[in-house]
């Protein structure tokens, strides 16, 4: 197999800034930056503002605009830029040289705003336009159909092809080898991408174990909650791993963030304002990796509960079923799959078998987030509520709620209506 580029290639021509933001001296930083990008902004009419964004909880997010005389707020959007600045410490779990090749990549295919430049801890990027959805907008149907939509596509555009143990993002014109996890002090990446051997790497289950192995083992209890997790993401990952997809080898370019902030709902044209549908466009790429579909959409179910984890809104599955015959329908629009196999109710049993995934994804990371973010948020309380979704769906699983007489959870019960 021949490659067009490498995803080093990639990253090296996105233009770097050698200077940092600082949240300390957030307007000062933040101006330093912008100027150095677009020198113009500091001469002429019309201020520069910097607008904070607060719906994430590891990044801080700015919009930037120059307010120039007699421009109206669509041309001034057109114009503006956003400063995403990394949180402190995020590189354990983050690799941000795949961050920026995959914003690169899905931004020539139209799917991601173009990437304008990175700098000492961060990226700065087009604005979309659009209004960022809340947890109660993804349980709306003109919006969540339009999510399906979107993923469909993406998944479709932009397929994982195997080069030996390398995933390859690739498309009719090119082929870039993902750069896998970055080894750290605790595992080598032969220990990480060990997980999956059967598997091109990287994916979302060495990201995890990636994670797992960054775990703190300060004492007793943490050593043995960090065996524990080990062994439920070896288990997992033989139960779930081998899952066919949508064929090839079950993986697809998955987002696999897609909550109520990472969703734009953006604004209707003269000739769709009377559509059922909303359009979406999808931001922040810094937990793509290559995944089983199934774990993208259940991971995105779980983000209607929103960070309180409402489990009460949750999709039921007649609704999770209208989702998946969207996305099929969106996904086959884009590719060639084989038109005797029922995709729909494949891809529903498997979103189903993949419910409890996402938790035990969410609750490893938010452990770690526990010991490095400076953000005010708990993350341990979290923590457990998403490992406590994983042990939900495992108990249902191995039959262990029913032999214990215990009573059925909340999400689990919810997750069951028709």
């Amino acid at each position: 197999m021949s490659f067009d580029g490498t995803s080093s290639d990639i990253f090296n021509d996105i233009p770097y800034i050698p200077l940092s933001y600082s949240n300390a001296d957030s307007q000062t930083s933040a101006l330093r930056l912008i100027l150095t990008l677009f020198p113009d902004w500091g001469h002429g009419d019309g201020k520069i503002e910097f607008i904070r964004f607060k719906d994430g909880i590891t990044n801080t997010l700015l919009k930037a605009v120059k307010r120039r005389p007699g421009y109206t707020e669509e041309q001034i959007d057109k114009e503006a830029v956003l400063l995403r600045a990394y949180g402190n410490g995020t590189e354990v779990l983050i690799d941000r040289e795949r961050e920026a090749t995959s914003h690169s990549l899905l931004a020539q295919h139209k799917l991601a705003p173009q990437l304008l430049a990175r700098f000492q801890n961060g990226l700065m990027y087009r604005f979309i336009r659009g209004h960022v959805s809340s947890s109660q907008d993804l349980t709306s149907e003109p919006v969540w159909r339009g999510v399906a939509r979107r993923l469909g596509q993406w998944h479709a555009t932009l397929p994982i092809i195997s080069a030996g143990k390398t995933a390859v993002v690739a498309d009719a014109s090119l082929e870039v080898p993902l750069k896998s996890s970055a080894p750290t002090s605790i595992a080598s990446l032969e220990e990480i991408n060990a997980i999956t051997p059967s598997k091109p790497a990287p994916n979302v289950w060495t990201v995890m174990q990636k994670w797992v192995f960054a775990l703190p083992t300060t004492n007793k209890a943490e050593t043995k909650r960090k065996e524990v997790l080990q062994n439920e993401l070896k288990r997992t990952v033989a139960d779930l791993g081998d899952k066919p997809g949508l064929g090839g080898n079950g993986l697809v370019f998955g987002h696999t963030d897609l909550l109520s902030g990472n969703v734009i709902v953006q604004p209707r044209s003269a000739s769709a304002r009377d559509s059922k549908i909303d359009t979406v466009a999808f931001i922040d790429y810094e937990y793509a990796t290559p995944s089983p579909p199934a774990f993208d959409i259940a991971n995105h179910f779980a983000e209607w509960g929103g960070f309180s984890c409402d489990f009460n809104v949750l999709p039921t599955r007649s609704v999770r079923r209208h989702f998946i015959e969207e996305y099929v329908s969106s996904y086959t629009s884009h590719t060639k799959l084989h038109p005797n196999i029922d995709y729909v109710s494949r891809l529903f049993e498997e979103v189903d078998a993949f419910r409890g995934a996402p938790g035990l994804y969410w609750g490893i990371w938010a452990l770690i987030q526990a010991t490095i973010s400076q953000i005010d948020f708990d993350y341990a309380s979290y923590a457990e509520i998403r490992l406590g979704e994983y042990w939900a769906w495992r108990a249902e699983e191995d039959g262990s709620r029913i032999r214990d007489g215990k009573e059925k959870p909340l999400r689990e019960r919810r997750w069951a209506e028709e």
